[in-house]
């Protein structure tokens, strides 16, 4: 059973969720506040977090920096903030998802879902090399010191598991992002000139990580 942890101060919201997640056999916990969600994840280990970031204590993103501290248990932010900075800084800050309030909790539920298939565990793939860097999928470190985002790690994860093969834009969006965000593609843009910038010997010239312009992006091993 799927244990899932809601962070939330609305107390009937709360109350809402636990029983219709419930009753789609998913063992539920709650916390009304960021210092309760953090000493919760931390003695109870749920499988994922739905999380507002309006917390009364501690903002949600610093709920997320605190738990992608020492895990990487999926995290669903349920928030009424829409503006597409906010977006931006949860998921840049270690978020898997992003819902708006008011939600449906059809669609939250198949978020969840599609979080937890998207993050578990899959086949290791032995260490690579990109320009001068080693990199290990299942340790999480780069060769040299080299620090990636959780964001960064996600999306270079799907192109090393598929080495040589084009990942449509679209596939990669909702992949590393989620179903929302298949039309967002100067995210790609973004992060892929991170990526190049910390792993590829000349960025400019990059030989392992590839644009097809229009189409999406590869890795040449």
């Amino acid at each position: 059973m799927t244990r899932v942890l809601v962070v939330d101060d609305e107390p009937q919201l709360l109350r809402a969720l636990r029983i219709n997640l419930r009753a789609r056999d998913y063992e539920v916990e709650v916390a009304a506040d960021g210092t309760t969600a953090l000493r919760r994840a931390g003695s109870w280990h749920p499988d994922l977090v739905v999380l507002d970031l309006g917390l009364p204590d501690l903002e949600g993103i610093e709920v997320i920096h605190g738990l992608r501290g020492w895990t990487e248990v999926p995290i669903v932010v349920l928030s009424g903030r829409a503006g597409s900075h906010d977006k931006v800084e949860a998921l840049e800050a270690g978020a898997d998802d992003y819902v708006t309030k008011p939600f449906d909790i059809e669609e939250l539920v198949a978020r969840i879902r599609a979080v937890s298939r998207r993050t578990s565990p899959s086949e290791p793939v032995a260490p690579v090399r990109v320009g001068e860097r080693t990199i290990d999928l299942a340790a999480k470190t780069v060769s040299g010191g080299v620090h990636l985002t959780p964001t960064e790690w996600r999306l270079l994860e799907v192109l090393l598991r598929n080495p040589g093969k084009l990942v449509a834009q679209q596939q990669l969006l909702a992949t590393v992002w989620g179903p929302a965000y298949k039309s967002e593609t100067h995210y790609l843009r973004q992060y892929m000139a991170q990526l190049r910038r910390k792993l590829e010997s000349d960025p400019s010239h990059p030989r392992h990580l590839l644009t097809e312009p229009g189409m999406g992006y590869r890795y040449q091993p």
